[in-house]
């Protein structure tokens, strides 16, 4: 069953436009935390040269995942996968690029950790890690509406919440990820690219 999302009809231009200047030119990209599906749908449409690997770790997403892609019917766009990130193998050991949407502040700090240690296994010498969301940054305020965004995830579960650039930099560089650049987005969100060290 296909499940929908109606900010990823609203973010997906802006997130592509970055992503044709920090997707290299062909390989594997492995979407984590695909969701409903409609980003990978959208993103294989764009990138036909790149081959796109959608994973979630939940079933009812890989279904919906499943669902927006049999529908597209993209010959670069991979059947999903069930990658829980905090799970060790995971069932893609290689990526040319590594993109995750909206995970890091849906989650516990921990698992933020576990996507960087994935990070550094299966990317090669300066391959990609592209991160997008809301973030905190140092010195510089926090928009209201995720201010109230944070308090809504922190009702949740009290181990969410917007996570701050430096420190989540800081915890990159200690597995050979440094921060390439980054890029402020619509709607009070930041996209960031790692590069995995050669």
């Amino acid at each position: 069953m296909k499940l929908r999302a109606p900010a990823a009809g609203r973010n997906r231009g802006p997130i592509a436009a970055v992503l044709r200047e920090w997707l290299p030119a062909s390989g594997l990209v492995l979407e984590l935390a695909s969701g409903t599906g409609e980003h990978a749908v959208h993103f294989a449409r764009n990138f036909p040269q790149l081959t796109w690997q959608p994973s979630d770790w939940d079933s009812k997403a890989v279904a919906s995942i499943a669902a927006w892609g049999a529908d597209g019917r993209r010959p670069n766009l991979r059947e999903p996968v069930l990658l829980d990130v905090v799970d060790v193998p995971w069932p893609v050991e290689h990526a040319d690029a590594l993109l995750s949407i909206n995970l890091v502040h849906i989650s516990p700090w921990e698992v933020s950790l576990a996507l960087l240690d994935g990070a550094a296994r299966v990317l090669p010498p300066e391959a990609p890690l592209i991160l997008y969301g809301p973030w905190r940054v140092t010195d510089e305020p926090v928009a209201e509406s995720n201010l109230a965004f944070e308090a809504q995830l922190k009702a949740r579960d009290e181990r969410f919440g917007l996570r701050e650039v430096g420190a989540f930099a800081a915890e990159a560089e200690n597995r050979g990820l440094r921060l390439a650049e980054q890029r402020v987005m619509p709607a009070n969100n930041r996209m960031l690219l790692f590069r995995r060290a050669g």
